[in-house]
């Protein structure tokens, strides 16, 4: 990852609503759920919820999957992983593998 996109990510959830959303959506990985359920679940009006959602995934946090006529959003555990690994890379002098296990603890291979 390189800066200007670790700058998006944190942009994007420099918001306390889309930074609900992105929790809720880690909260449900690996399952897509629908945009009205996220909107109903934070409580926002779906039409603002649309935005908030393009932000989040042009940041590479979360992906939209498409089932039919609805469109589920996922967290997009690759962007966070790598929005983390940006994060640590210079760990401990430049030895990025002493944070490694930081990494496994908060996205295990879960998802």
């Amino acid at each position: 990852m390189k800066e200007k996109q670790a700058l998006e990510a944190f942009s994007a959830l420099s918001n306390a609503t889309r930074l609900e959303v992105f929790r809720y959506l880690i909260k449900m990985a690996p399952d897509a759920v629908p945009a009205g359920d996220i909107a109903r679940e934070v409580e926002i009006p779906a039409s603002t919820m649309s935005t908030q959602l393009a932000i989040l995934s042009r940041a590479g946090l979360i992906t939209p999957i498409r089932s039919g006529r609805v469109v589920g959003y996922k967290a997009d555990i690759e962007g966070v992983r790598a929005l983390l690994n940006y994060l640590v890379r210079d760990c401990c002098r430049g030895k990025p593998e002493v944070c490694s296990n930081l990494i496994k603890a908060v996205l295990p291979d879960c998802c």
